[in-house]
């Protein structure tokens, strides 16, 4: 019903009803207006398609609002709940039935979309060590890199196939796999996987939602080189809104289990997990706090038999798809920087060894530098570049705008020219018995007319673009009892011979009007209720 291109018109303006209103109320509007736009009160080719193009408006709103499953959905998600195809069984009666319903089969669809095509993902590491450079030695200590693509084969079947490489010194290692994974149903599925290489593996695992906060996985793995089995299952319980826990058992060659947990809002999340196996122990942890929509720190640290460190960094995201970040690394290996760049699916990842020994001063040096840089890049340079590109965003923003508005602005007056005959048949009518008539009405960003000394729609180029002239279809509104209503609520910009002339902007109604031969003027906001006549304003 709606272009992606254009807003989304409320269907209660386009009928001039409440959110309240009553069947009866919906049907008499709708006859109302079926009456001006049926295409076949008109012979002009040109009227006869502007008609045909309301009226389908007329009677798509009004299909929606007079049954009540439909009204139901619109009212919670608007058009967008009923454009997406959604299906809601018969049981489903109660609105948080329905909203729970539309969630489900919302993330139902991003997840066919997103595995409809091949997705890529990889990641590049260059190991950097300052010492060894030092040394005369090469700066690059070593060098990985993995790839992986994904692609769906059918509606249940999925197929993964990647590598990796990894060289250090004059050693290197790789492996390829292959992952084919099968939907058993809603709630279960099942992934074979093979590798190939230094790890040579045969494997299946299974998973099932056991309830609706409940998913467990159970596997087995072959090694193809000294026949070695290793079992694992793992459980995931949703504890509550905003937290997750996990339990994961490995029995073979390296038997072992750990304990972890997750919890996220809105501005912060964090991690843990408690490791014991017969080859290593150990503890880890991880916070992260959002200190806007686009940066973010991060504070995390590992102890065990085979670690001790702690890193301390944060990201931003530059632009739609990528993202930089930055850590300082101490532990048991020496101080490290890392920078890391995700752009789409793939990483690049450089770990800088700047010492393998523990010195204070050094060490306190390393931390405070960049930092103190990051900050004056920040206020000198990024903040800059952002606040340009932002500007430059708004400029091609407006330039959008202002041809969605023109178009806007025709379809609105082509709707006018529709109700003329009708509204000028009103407008005298009222005329004779001295009722109601609207002489002069603009809706739009009236303050920029204040400005301008005087409200005139045609005052100059800048102000008649952010306002629209609305005499004629407030005319047609007016009753038979010469009364006009606008009601509560209910967007102006969406009725009919009416548009937004000015997106983003608070928007007011102007109207000026005669009742038995007095004037009147009368100013309200966009959502505001309208109801004239008014003997006293």
């Amino acid at each position: 019903m709606q272009s992606s291109e254009t807003p989304e018109r409320d269907l209660y303006a386009i009928l001039n009803i409440s959110r309240e209103a009553s069947d009866e109320e919906i049907r008499k509007a709708f006859r109302q207006w079926a009456q001006v736009y049926h295409p076949d009160k008109y012979q002009d080719p040109e009227m006869k398609d502007v008609a045909t193009a309301n009226f389908q408006r007329i009677r798509d709103a009004y299909e929606i609002l007079s049954d009540e499953r439909k009204r139901e959905i619109y009212d919670i998600y608007g058009l967008e709940g009923l454009n997406s195809g959604y299906e809601l069984g018969e049981k489903l009666s109660k609105p948080e039935e329905i909203k729970e319903m539309l969630e489900r089969l919302r993330r139902k669809r991003e997840e066919d979309k997103i595995l409809a095509h091949s997705r890529p993902t990889g990641a590049l590491l260059a190991n950097l060590s300052l010492p060894q450079y030092l040394d005369g030695g090469s700066i690059i200590r070593g060098m990985a890199m993995s790839s992986e693509v994904q692609s769906r084969l059918s509606k249940r079947n999925s197929l993964a196939i990647g590598g990796n490489l990894s060289v250090t010194g004059a050693s290197g290692t790789g492996s390829a796999s292959a992952m084919l994974k099968h939907q058993i149903s809603s709630a279960a599925s099942v992934e074979f996987v093979a590798t190939a290489g230094l790890r040579a593996l045969l494997s299946v695992q299974t998973s099932r939602q056991l309830s609706q906060h409940s998913l467990a996985t159970s596997g087995i793995a072959i090694s193809l080189r000294d026949g070695s089995i290793n079992l694992t299952n793992a459980w995931t319980r949703q504890m509550s809104d905003i937290s997750i826990a996990n339990i994961h058992l490995v029995l073979g060659t390296e038997s072992g289990i750990s304990i972890g947990w997750q919890t996220k809002d809105d501005k912060t999340s964090a991690s843990g997990e408690v490791k014991f196996g017969t080859a290593s122990l150990g503890a880890s942890a991880q916070y992260i706090h959002q200190f806007s929509a686009k940066s973010h720190g991060r504070v995390s640290g590992r102890i065990g038999s085979t670690a001790l460190e702690f890193e301390i960094g944060g990201g931003r995201i530059i632009s739609e798809f990528s993202t930089v970040r930055l850590f300082y690394n101490i532990g048991i290996q020496g101080i490290s920087w890392k920078f890391e760049l995700h752009r789409g699916g793939q990483k690049l990842i450089i770990p800088v060894l700047l010492s393998s020994e523990f010195k204070a001063l050094f060490a306190t040096s390393a931390f405070v530098v960049p930092s103190l840089l990051y900050f004056v890049l920040k206020k000198y340079v990024l903040k800059r570049y952002h606040r340009n590109r932002e500007r430059q965003k708004a400029l091609d923003k407006m330039a959008k705008s202002s041809i969605q508005v023109q178009e806007a602005r025709k379809v609105a007056k082509k709707a006018q020219k529709i109700l003329e005959t009708v509204s000028n048949r009103k407008k005298n009518k009222q005329l004779e018995n001295g009722g109601l008539v609207i002489s002069k009405a603009v809706y739009g960003n009236l303050q920029e007319m204040e400005r301008s000394g005087e409200h005139r729609e045609d005052h100059n180029d800048e102000v008649a673009s952010q306002v629209l002239d609305v005499t004629l279809p407030l005319n047609f509104l007016v009753n038979d009892s010469g009364k006009l209503k606008l009601h509560e609520g209910i967007k102006k910009s969406g009725l009919m011979g009416f548009c937004d002339p000015c997106p983003g902007i608070q928007k007011q109604l102007l109207v000026e009007y005669t009742y038995r031969g007095q004037n009147y003027q009368v100013v309200v906001g966009d959502s505001e209720e309208l109801l004239i006549p008014q003997e006293r304003t």
